[in-house]
């Protein structure tokens, strides 16, 4: 299914920012059960992402969440919900003008059919690609992508889920579909993401979920030494949850620690 402005649609204007200039931004949500998971941190993240891109969101919310639950009723299995807010339609040039309508996409997608076995264990590898630096876009969703594109085209071994990406100034960052988390001497720590990077939903639910458990959560500086030396690492997003990763190629390999198990039943009994 496919909504363009609230209509049964598949086509946008050529001339739509979004296709021209990679102005917009998305949110990929998890339908499960009859639930759009998080559905309410996803909208907040997306609101959030328009103020800081000026992209007009006075009636975003409501148009949102009427269209949202005319997708959700439509559906009766597990998919994936994706939706795409672009600055509108805009004309050539840059400039964007002030009484742009934002285009709104809602479509919806297989769920993925990833190995079970991940979330007792993954491998990834390092990638060549290096995400670029922006103060201003770090920690959005935004629709410039290229980095990604290019790294994930690094790789075409199946044995291997996820690359890991740094900066140019080598700063362990994320995968290139998922947030990074290392554990330590019993602390968890995550890649800052002041210049890099988008702050994952899930990411902040586990931030959350291990502070319930006790734990100490750090957001701080990483690199690659820092993942030489953990005892537990794992990658998370909204589509997979939390994956353990047990070997990163040709640099180290890590246990399916305690830790990592009890933040996976946290999430997994947690309200979606």
């Amino acid at each position: 299914m496919i909504l363009v402005n609230g209509q049964p649609e598949d086509k946008i204007n050529v001339l739509d920012r979004g296709l021209q200039y990679g102005d917009g931004l998305f949110e990929t949500i998890a339908f499960r059960d009859g639930n759009p998971e998080f559905l309410q941190d996803h909208l907040s993240r997306l609101l959030s992402g328009c103020e800081r891109l000026k992209i007009s969101s006075t009636q975003l919310k409501a148009q949102l969440d009427t269209e949202i639950k005319q997708v959700c009723d439509s559906l009766n299995h597990n998919t994936v919900i994706k939706i795409t807010i672009t600055r509108g339609q805009g004309g050539r040039g840059y400039k964007a003008q002030p009484d742009n309508i934002p285009t709104r996409i809602i479509s919806t997608h297989d769920m993925p059919k990833y190995p079970k076995e991940n979330l007792q264990g993954i491998k990834v590898r390092f990638c060549q690609q290096a995400l670029s630096e922006n103060i201003d876009l770090a920690g959005i969703k935004h629709l410039n992508r290229l980095d990604q594109v290019l790294a994930r085209s690094e790789w075409n071994d199946d044995d291997i889920a996820e690359g890991l990406m740094f900066n140019n100034q080598q700063q362990l960052i994320e995968g290139t579909m998922s947030n990074l988390f290392l554990v330590k001497d019993g602390k968890l720590l995550t890649p800052e993401l002041k210049l890099s990077g988008v702050a994952g939903i899930m990411r902040q639910q586990v931030i959350n979920a291990a502070q319930q458990l006790g734990l100490e959560v750090i957001e701080t500086v990483l690199m690659q030494q820092d993942l030489k030396n953990a005892e537990e690492v794992f990658i998370t997003n909204s589509l997979i949850d939390i994956w353990p990763i047990i070997e990163v190629k040709a640099f180290s390999s890590y246990v399916y620690g305690n830790i990592t198990k009890q933040l996976q039943n946290s999430i997994k009994n947690s309200t979606r």
